[in-house]
């Protein structure tokens, strides 16, 4: 939340991060369901796509940033850290699941991000194919269709596993023994397990939809515009130890506390 930050700063932020959106998405949709060249950021056989489209619009949102908001730092997916002398870092994934979007699926997404001295402060996911923007303001999180009027969101009470619905990006992701065989107690005693979605899972969530969201190696960028998002609308999200998910790694993210609390028993009971 904004705490004691004023209300016209905490707008502004949340200002500048729509019209980021805004330009981002046109810049990514020329490219999309297009014959665009796909590179590998990867080595030793794994796959890692990167297009024109990722690369463009996250150089058109720091451009942006450079003018609307020239003292903050920036920390991006595809070129990097940008240091600066605010409290503010942005964090930016312009394509969250390339593999989707190099596929023609629209299950991806442009995260944009608020660090406030490290701190998760504000979060926007934003699909300009189907027009859904997701985003947290003070005290509460929203969703928009084709900038319609904004609806609040708000997380569904589910403190059972047995209940839950369980939402994770693929099985594979999933290394180790630790790492599967958390998945494996946690699947057999959902009541329904989706693969795919990415951050679209996560603002599902959000919206009351998804009940739990198990997750491996994440980056900061593909995590912290979605804490907020999750937290405002009233779900938990961590760590599988329980600790601060803002650096990425393991992530559960539940809608009730209750779910968070039995998953996280759950999945540390090796």
């Amino acid at each position: 939340m904004s705490g004691s930050l004023p209300a016209a700063e905490f707008q502004a932020i949340v200002r500048v991060a729509h019209e980021l959106a805004d330009i981002s998405g046109p810049v990514i949709l020329k490219h999309f369901r297009k014959a665009v060249p796909v590179e590998n950021k990867a080595a030793g056989g794994a796959f890692d796509p990167v297009t024109k489209a990722d690369r463009g619009a996250e150089k058109a949102i720091v451009q942006a940033l450079a003018a609307k908001m020239p003292n903050d730092g920036v920390i991006g997916e595809e070129f990097g850290t940008k240091a600066g002398t605010s409290p503010y870092q942005w964090v930016i994934d312009p394509i969250d699941r390339t593999r989707s979007f190099i596929i023609g699926s629209p299950l991806w997404g442009t995260l944009i991000g608020v660090l406030r001295d490290a701190r998760p402060f504000f979060g926007l996911m934003d699909q300009p194919f189907t027009g859904e923007r997701f985003w947290s303001g003070d005290r509460a999180s929203y969703h928009s269709v084709g900038g319609g009027r904004p609806q609040r969101l708000k997380t569904r009470p589910c403190a059972n596993l047995e209940d839950a619905v369980l939402a994770s990006t693929h099985p594979d992701l999933f290394e180790g023994d630790k790492q599967i065989g958390a998945l494996n107690r946690v699947k057999a005693t959902a009541r329904l397990t989706r693969y795919g979605g990415d951050c679209y899972n996560y603002c599902l969530l959000a919206a009351g939809f998804i009940d739990l969201v198990l997750e491996t190696n994440l980056k900061p960028y593909d995590i912290v515009a979605l804490i907020p998002i999750i937290e405002r609308a009233g779900g938990r999200i961590t760590t599988w130890s329980g600790g601060d998910p803002a650096s990425g790694g393991d992530i559960i993210a539940c809608g009730d506390a209750r779910l968070h609390e039995a998953v996280l028993t759950l999945i540390n009971n090796v």
